[in-house]
């Protein structure tokens, strides 16, 4: 029973390549890692991706991609050049057009305008009731009225861009009844080279009227106020 107990442990020998079990000898190859090796990167692997990680650049790259950044350097020195130069034409350009260009509109001398043209008409103010005051220009009453009324018509034939230049003066010269009927004159002067051609397009009755008319339509919308007056009711005609 001894001898059996001796038998079954003796120990288990290892000479490198063969390990005695009871005696027998049984070859075995010991693996060249051990198992703590299992956990320890491969030297191959972690210097390739250092080498992947930090590329190095020969010399002849470094120079072909300095080349190429100067080429790309060069091309968008010579486009911002090109769109500066556009812009600079541009401004020239402009400057050259505002210095040359003259409004024959804006450059007039009114000192050379002296040949009259004149027209008279009237107008009615619905709004208002006539009163004894406005039998004559000379109490206060028909003063009043008659400078809010021409101050109005000046206003009107000032801001026209057809006849602001040539317009002198509009007079209120009577109150009439009917409700309130207010006889006028219009009063323009115009250059003695050009009075023909004023009188048959620019300054003619047909224009002239219009422009008052026009004027009075434009205001319809406010035929309430006291300064009303109505489109309809407005009279002109050339004074000889």
């Amino acid at each position: 029973m001894q001898a059996s107990m001796d038998h079954e442990m003796k120990p288990i020998g290892t000479n490198g390549a063969e390990v005695t079990v009871n005696g027998d000898s049984v070859a075995y190859r010991i693996p060249g890692a051990t198992e703590k090796d299992r956990f320890l990167p491969d030297q191959n692997t972690s210097a390739e991706s250092q080498r992947t990680r930090e590329k190095t650049f020969t010399l002849p790259e470094i120079c072909s991609k300095c080349r190429i950044s100067r080429e790309r350097l060069k091309l968008l020195l010579v486009i911002v050049a090109i769109l500066g130069f556009i812009a600079v034409v541009i401004g020239i350009s402009l400057a050259v057009c505002s210095a040359i260009y003259e409004d024959s509109d804006e450059d007039f001398d009114s000192s050379l305008f002296k040949v009259p043209r004149s027209f008279n008409g009237s107008f009615r103010l619905p709004n208002r009731v006539f009163t004894n005051g406005l039998f004559t220009l000379s109490s206060n009453e028909s003063q009043a009225l008659a400078a809010d009324l021409q101050d109005k018509l000046a206003d009107l034939y000032r801001s026209s861009p057809a006849l602001g230049r040539y317009f002198s003066q509009a007079e209120i010269q009577a109150f009439r009844n009917g409700s309130v009927i207010a006889d006028y004159q219009l009063m323009f002067l115009m250059p003695e080279e050009q009075q023909d051609e004023l009188r048959n397009v620019t300054l003619s009755r047909e224009m002239v009227y219009n422009v008052f008319r026009q004027f009075l339509y434009d205001l319809e919308s406010d035929d309430s106020g006291p300064m009303y007056i109505d489109p309809v009711s407005l009279h002109m005609f050339l004074r000889v």
